[in-house]
């Protein structure tokens, strides 16, 4: 492959993030999320102690999707600059966090992600790459994926759909096939592979505004008809709900659906996925340094609590663990249903 963009063909706008919150907190819900969690005696929510600490590099990106909520594109310029990496390097390096997570854009695009890679891959601790399965591709990356092999860095890669149409209608004209490609590569590095030490997840969203379906059913869909028909494996499937935020926000919008979809996340509000967010075991740290308790909020800029650190250059892990978790109505994304987490379904 070249080193051409692959995208939609339209650019979808992304609205200002003050502007999202806006849209989410003047919503007319039956109950709003801080009631829901009252009545379950889980207000305020407050962390726990830090498992993963989240980068986002930046927002460039190779690709123009219509659902991501990072609005990240060939057009977009955000990238983490010199004194943010040295900082984020520093305090995991220092820490006994066991989990260093690379999302973006697409996080191979920022100029030190090799060395990002290289300076965090330590003995005992995770090492994920967030990965769009076509940046790989390109001429100026495909030495990625030997670079994630020699670390055993885990990839979280994006693949909405097993089905080259639905999946091109969120990814852009041409992205299954990429992706394809991509997903045998890495099968040929030992990725997905048992007994390989090397773990290739897939990530599964809805192309649409419902919820996913049953998570071990679909990974079995996945596994059988990605083996029959491309020849190609992986390990785990995550299943994320759409959250309403980003682009995805500004298109039930655009289609009149956005009460429409926020109360099937209220109906669909599940008590038991309240302990296990997310939001409450991690750091999400923008590429400007900022601290937010998990990258949805970083994308509304609802920065974690006031009486906590609230940027990498007073990082504090002890008054960070102690916070308390900044909510909102899109928190309904992660609560509906089985839930939803960056690892997946989470009950």
């Amino acid at each position: 492959m070249d080193n051409r963009e692959t995208q939609n063909s339209e650019k979808p706008k992304l609205s200002d993030p003050k502007e999202q919150s806006r849209n989410l907190r003047k919503l007319m819900l039956k109950k709003h999320f801080a009631e829901a969690l009252r009545e379950n005696n889980m207000l305020p929510l407050t962390a726990t102690p830090i498992e993963s600490m989240q980068i986002n590099v930046g927002t460039v990106c190779n690709m123009t999707c219509a659902h991501c909520h990072v609005g990240a594109g060939p057009d977009r310029t955000e990238s983490m600059p010199d004194k943010v990496v040295d900082r984020v390097i520093d305090i995991f390096k220092t820490s006994s966090i066991p989990n260093f997570d690379i999302t973006g854009g697409a996080p191979e695009l920022h100029p030190r992600f090799r060395e990002i890679v290289r300076s965090v891959s330590l003995p005992g601790r995770k090492v994920i790459h967030r990965c769009n399965l076509t940046a790989i591709m390109t001429k100026p990356l495909r030495d990625i994926p030997d670079l994630l092999a020699e670390h055993k860095v885990e990839i979280a890669a994006s693949l909405p759909c097993y089905e080259p149409i639905d999946n091109d209608k969120q990814r852009g004209d041409g992205a299954f096939d990429i992706a394809i490609q991509a997903i045998r590569h890495l099968n040929g590095l030992g990725y997905g592979k048992e007994n390989s030490g090397l773990t290739l997840n897939l990530v599964y969203n809805p192309n649409g505004f419902f919820l996913p379906g049953n998570e071990a059913g679909l990974q079995a869909k996945y596994k059988q008809e990605l083996k029959d028909h491309f020849g190609i494996a992986f390990n785990n499937l995550f299943a994320l709900t759409n959250i309403p935020i980003g682009r995805f926000l500004d298109s039930l919008i655009k289609e009149g659906r956005l009460d429409e979809y926020m109360t099937l996340l209220v109906n669909a509000f599940n008590p038991d996925t309240i302990a296990p967010l997310m939001c409450r075991n991690m750091v999400s740290i923008s590429w400007d340094g900022n601290l937010y308790d998990c990258d949805f909020n970083q994308m509304l800029d609802l920065k974690v609590a006031g009486t906590a650190p609230q940027t990498v250059f007073d990082w504090d892990t002890e008054r960070l663990e102690q916070r308390a978790v900044v909510i909102g109505e899109h928190c309904y994304g992660c609560t509906a249903g089985a839930g939803s987490s960056c690892g997946g379904q989470t009950v």
